[in-house]
């Protein structure tokens, strides 16, 4: 009966050790791919917003409009190719991340900074693994009042 139980214990390690192992992974991927996401939408990089966005997505601005991946995308068509409007360079700070098995909350403070202005965003985001790659279902971003 003791041996029954040290072994049930054992078994319970390793198996608890490789979920926080892949937790940690599934973190670090998550982080790093929220830091190539920040490159590639100072950018305007369309690959990187297709990449990062979810077919089914439901994206809330920080004005309170509520649309999906297809307008996000469509924005890129009506693009002209020299912008004379200065370029935001965005960046992530303070994030947070849980992970649920295949489902992930990512939170974050973005940084947006134009010039000698810098703006910044309470963003969260909640990202589904879907045949092993990591989009984002839903996005909610707020404007943090400059004081």
């Amino acid at each position: 009966m003791n041996k029954f139980f040290l072994i049930l214990i054992v078994s319970f390690l390793f198996s608890y050790q490789s979920v926080v192992s892949q937790d940690s992974d599934n973190r670090e991927q998550l982080t790093e791919m929220l830091h190539n996401f920040m490159e590639g939408a100072s950018n305007n990089d369309k690959e990187t917003h297709d990449n990062f966005w979810a077919e089914d997505l439901i994206y809330t601005s920080s004005n309170g409009t509520r649309f999906g991946k297809a307008e996000i995308m469509a924005g890129f068509e009506n693009e002209t190719e020299v912008s004379n409007t200065p370029q935001t360079i965005y960046t992530a700070e303070e994030i947070q991340i849980n992970v649920y098995d295949d489902m992930a909350v990512v939170a974050f403070k973005m940084k947006g900074t134009t010039g000698e202005a810098v703006q910044y965003y309470y963003n969260s985001g909640t990202f589904l693994k879907r045949n092993d790659n990591w989009q984002v279902v839903n996005w909610q971003a707020t404007k943090v009042p400059n004081i």
